[in-house]
């Protein structure tokens, strides 16, 4: 593929400096173009990317049943407000819900809607229960409410005074989730996996557990599913995986293969709660989004992707398993489908750079926590040579520790 760059990476970091907010931290490389699980930076450097679009690119970059319903519909309608009805969020509704539950609502990233799942689950309950139960390490976006209800204290310094009424429990701890739980509990949110928090799985009956919680109680059960949703986990949505219905569960990152787009889907009977309104996303549902979305769909489906992911998941896991015994650096093997995380006794962060320096891109959590998210459709190849790159560099790792 050729660059469509006409300034190297030292020149669009210098353009940066002048103009753009430093709020991130990026890596002084300038990416131009990809296709699959491929990308390519301004010099023409080629990578393998584990972690594409930190999880939006579930099916890798420009795939192309997404790129071509994007360039019909950007010829039809880019925008259209939500006083109108359009047929391709009706359909794109239709595409989620038939393959879950309920009703959608559309937004533009997995901060808003997470948002909008806080306001509905307030609505429906009685207007004296407010409190929502979340957990550490978990992370459900960077907005007031959502950055508040990550029971993290590192996102929240110099922010406050925070919303109120967020509770936090640590995971997979039922008994601390019932001791929280009063007259004022509106609700419980959780990711299936978290993500951000370094890929932490649900012990056996967690989930369950918050959702016999919920009913006993009388309160809202979400799912921020904004990483596991969209086939990430090898099913549809995270909760079909562990068999728990949620009342409402959240979407964005992958759900639109790349196209920005969120979502929150509820149980029918909590619908009407979001009342007219009460809640609203210019931007959401829009027509190149809701495309690009019922494409993804498509794709994994005509694809067979959700079988793929997972046969791809135990190829990871045959590569990485045996090294549980071989390296003393490597505590724990978290894989959910495609969500891989390597725990380390040792900082990851050498392993990103020396992995960048060879040619692929991975991602390290909470310091120690080595995370893949891979497209949903990466080869069997690359899963190979990845695994084969990063376990070099995990020995490396280990024989300097």
């Amino acid at each position: 593929m050729s660059s469509t760059s006409s300034k190297s990476s030292a020149d669009v970091v210098s353009l940066f400096d002048q103009y753009v907010i430093p709020n991130y931290g990026r890596y002084p490389i300038c990416l131009t173009h990809g296709g699959g699980s491929y990308v390519w930076d301004a010099e023409g450097n080629r990578y393998l990317d584990l972690f594409p679009g930190w999880g939006c690119n579930i099916l890798g970059y420009c795939p192309p049943k997404v790129v071509e319903a994007v360039r019909e519909q950007v010829g039809q309608l880019i925008h259209v407000p939500n006083t109108w009805f359009t047929e391709a969020q009706g359909e794109f509704a239709k595409e989620i819900c038939s393959r879950s539950f309920g009703k959608a609502f559309f937004c533009n990233s997995g901060a808003e809607a997470v948002e909008g799942a806080i306001k509905l689950a307030r609505l429906h309950t009685p207007e004296e229960k407010y409190k929502i139960i979340t957990f550490q390490n978990g992370f459900h976006g960077r907005t007031m409410a959502a950055v508040t209800a990550t029971a993290q204290p590192k996102y929240h310094q110099g922010l406050g005074p925070l919303v109120a009424g967020f509770q936090y429990a640590p995971h997979n701890d039922l008994d601390a989730v019932r001791e929280l739980i009063d007259d004022e509990t509106c609700g419980i949110m959780i990711e299936p996996v978290q993500g951000e928090g370094g890929v932490n799985t649900p012990a056996d009956g967690f989930l369950q557990g918050l959702r016999d919680l919920a009913d006993e109680h009388g309160l809202v059960l979400i799912f921020d599913e904004v990483q596991t949703g969209m086939g990430r986990l090898g099913t549809w949505f995270g909760h079909q995986k562990y068999g728990v219905q949620p009342d409402i569960m959240t979407l964005a990152k992958g759900v639109a293969g790349g196209v920005a787009c969120g979502a929150f889907v509820c149980r029918d009977e909590l619908a009407p709660s979001l009342r007219p309104g009460m809640h609203a996303s210019t931007f959401g549902g829009n027509p190149l989004a809701m495309a690009a979305g019922i494409a993804t769909v498509k794709t994994i489906e005509e694809d067979n992707l959700l079988e793929h992911a997972q046969q791809m998941s135990d190829r990871f896991r045959s590569h990485f398993e045996p090294l549980l015994d071989e390296l003393p650096i490597l505590r724990e093997l978290r894989i959910a489908g495609m969500m891989v995380g390597l725990d380390l006794t040792v900082p990851g962060a050498p392993l990103v750079r020396r992995c960048m320096e060879k040619g692929m891109l991975i991602n390290v959590t909470h310091d120690t926590v080595v995370r893949l998210l891979p497209a949903l459709n990466i080869t069997s190849e690359d899963v190979d040579q990845g695994a084969e790159l990063l376990i070099n560099e995990l020995r490396t790792l280990s024989a300097e520790s």
